[in-house]
Order: C-alpha cells, then sequence, then structure tokens
C-alpha cells in the first residue's frame, strides 16, 4: 500500500475537474492535456523520489535480482497491488477523458501510466538488499488494470469494485518495526488490520427490484500473522479469515452538490462498516459492526 498516497493526490487533485462533462469536446484539448500529463509526472516523479530518500536509501542494495514473495502475508500485499492499480488507472482515465481524449486512448493510457508507475518501483525493489523484483507482484499489477479496463469493455460500467477497510491490532504492538510504529503507519503495514473487498450490486446485474446504490461485499483478511513467509511466528498460528458484508455505493446515491458528487467518488473506495459474517478456522461468527 505504498501506493496510496499518490492515489489519494491524484484523486484529489484532478476528480474536481473531471466531474465536467467529458463530453464537451471532441477532440483532445492541448491545454488540458498539457495540464494532466504535467501534474501526472510531476507527482509520479516526485513521489518516486520521495521513496527513493524516505525508504530505499535507509536499506542497503546491491545488484538488480529477482524475489519470489507470492507466498508471504498470505497474498495481502498482492490484494493492495491489485487494488492499487485498478484505482490508479480508474483515476487517470477520468483525467484524460477531461482532457478530450476519446473514452478508448483514455482507457489504454490510463492503464499504461500506471503499470509503468507500479514497474518503476518493483525496479527499485530488485535492487534492495531486502527485497527485489517481484514476478507475482506485477502480476496483482496487470489484474488490478485489467479488470478496470474488462468492465469499461464489456460493461461500460465498474459493477465490481475493489475496496478497502482497516481496524487496530494489537500485533502492530508486538513488531511495530514491520507492522507500524504508529496509527499511519499500521494502516500501511499490519496486514491483519487490512481487508480487501469486491463490492458489487445485483441491481447493476439485471435484479430490478434490487438498489443499484446497496452492494454485496466479499472480503479477505488474515488474523496472527507477524512474519511474512512464517506462518507460525512468536507463538502465534497465522489464519485466514473470509467475510460478508454489505456496502454502499456513493456514486449511486441521486445527490445535486457537485462538491458531494466528487467527494463520494474520491471516499468511494473504503468500504462502510456493517453488520458482517466472518469465517475463520472452521468457525462462523457475526459481528455487529466490522471496520
Amino acid at each position: 500500500m505504498r501506493f496510496l498516497f499518490f492515489l489519494c493526490f491524484i484523486s484529489i487533485q484532478f476528480h474536481s475537474t473531471s466531474q465536467i462533462q467529458i463530453n464537451e469536446t471532441t477532440k483532445t484539448n492541448p491545454k488540458r492535456f498539457l495540464i494532466a500529463n504535467t501534474a501526472i509526472g510531476a507527482v509520479s516523479f516526485g513521489s518516486l523520489i520521495g521513496l527513493q530518500q524516505l525508504w530505499y536509501s535507509k536499506e542497503s542494495q546491491e545488484s538488480f535480482h529477482f524475489f519470489d514473495d507470492s507466498k508471504n502475508w498470505m497474498q495481502m500485499d498482492k490484494f493492495g497491488h491489485t487494488m492499487s492499480s485498478y484505482e490508479l488507472t480508474k483515476t487517470m482515465s477520468n483525467v484524460y477523458e477531461w482532457s478530450g481524449l476519446s473514452t478508448q486512448k483514455s482507457r489504454l493510457l490510463s492503464a499504461s501510466v500506471a503499470l509503468g508507475y507500479m514497474s518503476a518501483i518493483e525496479i527499485m525493489d530488485g535492487f534492495s538488499s531486502d527485497w527485489g523484483f517481484s514476478v507475482s507482484d506485477m502480476g496483482a499489477n496487470l489484474i488490478g488494470s485489467g479488470l478496470f479496463l474488462f468492465q469499461e469493455k464489456y460493461f461500460s460500467k465498474q459493477i465490481f469494485q475493489p475496496n478497502f477497510s482497516f481496524h487496530p491490532t494489537r500485533f502492530s504492538e508486538i513488531r511495530p518495526e514491520i507492522l507500524g510504529e504508529n496509527p499511519l503507519e499500521s494502516i500501511l503495514k499490519d496486514y491483519n488490520g487490512q481487508t480487501y473487498w469486491i463490492c458489487f450490486s445485483p441491481g447493476n446485474l439485471g435484479v430490478t427490484a434490487w438498489p443499484k446504490w446497496l452492494m454485496l461485499s466479499f472480503g479477505h483478511s488474515i488474523d496472527g500473522r507477524l512474519k511474512g513467509d512464517s506462518g507460525d511466528y512468536m507463538g502465534y498460528n497465522s489464519s485466514r479469515e473470509f467475510l460478508f458484508s454489505l456496502d454502499v455505493d456513493l456514486t449511486e446515491l441521486n445527490v445535486r452538490s457537485k462538491f458531494l458528487t466528487s467527494l463520494f467518488e474520491i471516499i468511494n473506495c473504503i468500504k462502510i462498516p456493517f453488520p458482517t459474517l466472518t469465517y475463520k478456522k472452521g468457525d462462523f461468527n457475526v459481528l455487529p459492526v466490522y471496520f
């Protein structure tokens, strides 16, 4: 989830303008296209420099190498890569449509830029002694961008939406250097508190009696994982957790405020707390509210 800051910045910067009627131009608006590319380039380059200075400069470096982390953290980091790539592609597609590009060109360009950005980070990982270039990470990135492109092509709508939620856990206090030394770091590092959801409304699949704003949500999380490549560490035995809940598609709510419309579009990737059915270690449990 190192990419979360970049995604949020792009969304906040551009989404209010991307809500302007996209069809008002039939060809690329040079001024808007320049603004879009300049801003995306500046934020991308700036964030990579920031990562280099704040993250990689503190780690030992070696020659470029690969690293197989496909089984680490019970694939929770792969869900993070998938969602980050999806949100990045989606947001930049709106930006490029605002600049006057056709829908098809906007989709392809946004996916290319998103994957290029993700690849740059993977290459930086490839020179780190503690990590390496992860093929499985790149696969997750491709799935995220592909999910957006597939739905745009065949549904002309994002019916299946990845969402994210988080709740603090005691595990970050046990290994703060790995799972986060403060609440913000824990959101990014403590996979035990993260849940990744795939949400959809039956109303968008032909069930006319079902409101389109009310979504079914299927989630995946983990519990008791203190070390990426070990399921049994410091006396804790990790396990997967599967969840079923509801969610609200804020973009389907009928609001007249342009500010709220833009705000709802930005925060729509955050799962709204609801009563939740969980399944872990062979047992079902019902929680009155789940974050």
